[in-house]
């Protein structure tokens, strides 16, 4: 059952990874939770080093397809290197609670915002 659950997810979270840029962790983050009673922040952590492959890999075939703006990227990365690092360090001081609760607003609002515009 569970290398069901692994390949699943990995399918899935591969497949909206490559089509809409999300990087996964929508669909890895509450299978790891939810399917294998991972506590949220060892979901959060393996669900990170599962995208790194997932991220070359469709970043691969995007750059293939002339889709990557590397004004953007060389603009945006620094700081989003800097920014997981911050995210990371702060998972050691707030609540899995906490973390689990953000987690979900921020995917609805998230939500919101891309229905609506």
């Amino acid at each position: 059952m569970q290398i069901l659950v692994f390949s699943l997810t990995g399918a899935v979270s591969g497949v909206i990874s490559g089509l809409f840029g999300v990087g996964g962790g929508i669909i890895i983050v509450p299978a790891l939770t939810y399917f294998l009673n991972l506590p949220i922040k060892t979901a959060i952590g393996s669900s990170l080093a599962i995208i790194i492959p997932t991220a070359l890999m469709g970043a691969s075939k995007h750059f293939h397809q002339g889709n990557i703006d590397w004004k953007v990227v060389i603009s945006v990365a620094p700081m989003a290197v800097a920014g997981g690092y911050a995210g990371a360090w702060l998972t050691q001081h707030i609540e899995p609670a906490y973390i689990r609760k953000g987690f979900a607003a921020l995917m609805i609002y998230v939500g919101i915002q891309q229905f609506f515009k």
